[in-house]
């Protein structure tokens, strides 16, 4: 049979004056039968899929140019937010900027209080990522004596701890707060290839430090918080036990996962150094499952009876607004990145004797 002509025919031949789908796929079966003297129960699979296709062709070529076009518009709405969302952020700097230059800039509560709002505000990551690189490259511009190491890893664990402290300690924010931190060391690094392996240790070791520090506040306050945020921990307790007993893992693969996407130099670099920190990253699975203990003893049973009964106390409309915003006011940072920034420069600045 003559695939091609069976196929002409049948999109010729088929009756879309009929008022239902069985009635016209009948219709053409019954003119398959007659017209090519075949029976339809013999036919094979490429003769099936002709009779399908040209079907389905005529059934659904209205709702087909329907998606088409809106396909077409979706595309055509993703730029124009892609460029409304880009312009929306510039904006957002230069209010922020203009507001700052109204503040004194010795007055550092008020301008902390200002950073918090902006943080509130803006992109956290892609801020972060400039203000890793900014405070990098301040280091290697402020350097006298050939070694920004110490300055290095003071600055980025700063960074990093201020970055995660508030948050959830759920494995997706970690990562990607420890990857924008690396990957814009590494593009400082790879720029500067004569102090990389300064940069990328002082970096890997920042952050471990950072990461360490955040996950010991956290461990701290567990005993301190609010109704809200245990209620918080034990929707999400499976998850955080299951995380905290794995951030030695998790830092290694952030590193790892950089390093293949970076130069050959640069992997080589950051590979021996992830091998060199193994005895260092032995401080982060102590406190890990320190904390995951904790967080065991104190709300193991809470999130136990959480499953059998509901919480009426935290049914009113009033509790639920809490704990949204409990959730918000937990996912970003309370006080600003850029003091962080300020603050370490400071210290990477050599004082005046």
């Amino acid at each position: 049979m003559d695939l091609e002509k069976l196929q002409r025919d049948l999109k010729n031949s088929y009756n879309r004056e009929l008022p239902t789908v069985n009635e016209r796929v009948e219709d053409i079966v019954k003119h398959l039968v007659t017209e090519w003297n075949v029976d339809a129960n013999e036919l094979n699979l490429h003769e099936i899929k002709t009779l399908a296709t040209a079907i389905l062709d005529i059934e659904t070529k209205t709702l087909q140019d329907e998606v088409e076009i809106l396909l077409a518009q979706k595309e055509q709405i993703e730029r124009n937010l892609d460029r409304k969302s880009e312009a929306l952020q510039e904006l957002k700097y230069r209010v922020f900027n203009a507001m700052e230059m109204q503040v004194n800039p010795d007055d550092t509560q008020i301008l902390s209080k200002l950073h918090q709002v902006k943080l509130q505000s803006i992109d956290l990551f892609d801020l972060l990522g400039e203000m890793v690189e900014s405070a990098i490259i301040t280091a290697l511009e402020k350097d006298t004596d050939g070694d920004i190491k110490e300055a290095t890893e003071e600055m980025i664990k700063e960074l990093t701890f201020e970055a995660i402290k508030e948050g959830s300690l759920n494995t997706i924010r970690i990562r990607k707060i420890l990857s924008t931190i690396l990957q814009s060391a590494i593009d400082v690094a790879e720029a500067t290839p004569t102090r990389a392996e300064e940069i990328l240790n002082a970096t890997l070791k920042g952050m471990r430090s950072g990461l360490v520090r955040s996950i010991d506040r956290f461990k701290k306050r567990l005993a301190y918080m609010p109704i809200e945020a245990k209620h918080i921990l034990i929707e999400d307790y499976d998850t955080i036990i299951e995380d905290l007993n794995q951030t030695d893992i998790l830092f290694s693969q952030v590193v790892q996962t950089q390093a293949a996407q970076s130069l050959s130099s640069t992997e080589k670099i950051l590979l021996e150094i992830n091998q060199n920190m193994s005895y260092d990253l032995e401080e982060l699975v102590h406190i890990s499952k320190e904390a995951a203990e904790i967080m065991r003893e104190r709300f193991s049973a809470l999130a136990k009876s959480a499953v059998r009964k509901a919480d009426n106390a935290l049914k009113s409309q009033t509790a639920q607004e809490a704990k949204r915003m409990g959730k918000q006011a937990w996912g970003i940072a309370k006080t600003a990145l850029e003091s962080a920034i300020k603050s370490a420069k400071s210290a990477a600045e050599p004082k005046e004797k």
